[in-house]
Formats: structure tokens, sequence, C-alpha cells
């Protein structure tokens, strides 16, 4: 396994309830390593943390782990199915105007 999976695993599996849920899939392109993290819906909160601070203190320790390796590593956390909904783009002006009641 490589080190920034593994170290991603052991800190995310230590934060979370449900640790048998953690799926993390590492790409690589010419980007750098792309690391993608799914966990149970129940345990977004502790990975993302208060206003997105867990999860940039784990992408900042990460880009440590990929410099230790000559490496650019990015997370994308998945969002769980039915999280927030995706607000509607195809509306025309009048829709949105009578969503607002004026």
């Amino acid at each position: 396994m490589e080190s920034d999976v593994a170290f991603l695993e052991y800190v995310i599996k230590g934060l979370v309830d449900s640790p048998n849920d953690v799926k993390i899939v590492r790409t690589v392109d010419e980007m750098g390593v792309l690391l993608t993290l799914s966990v149970n819906p129940a345990d977004m909160g502790k990975v993302i943390g208060r206003m997105g601070n867990t999860a940039k203190a784990i992408r900042t320790l990460l880009r440590v782990v990929g410099m230790k390796n000559n490496a650019r590593v990015n997370l994308k956390i998945n969002e769980p199915e039915g999280g927030m909904p995706k607000p509607r783009t195809d509306k025309t002006v009048d829709e949105s105007l009578e969503d607002l009641k004026i």
C-alpha cells in the first residue's frame, strides 16, 4: 500500500465511527496523485469538520506526505448519496422570480 493511502486510512479510521466503511481510491495522472475518499454518510461531519477545518488539515498533511515522496497529493471527499441537493440551474427568469415571490 502506498504511504499516502496508508496515512490517510490511519487518520480517517481514527476519526470516524464506522471505520469499515472507509474506502480510498488512488489514481495517478499528469497532475499528480488523487486520493478519493468515501465514508459512511453519518461520518461526513467528522471528516470535514467545522467550516471544513478538519478536511483542510488533512489535505495539508497529505501535501507534506506527498512532498516527502516527490508527488503532488490531492484529496477528493465523495459526497454521500442524498447529501445536499444540487441547486436547479435550468429555471427561466420568470420561474426564478416566482420563487422569490416578488
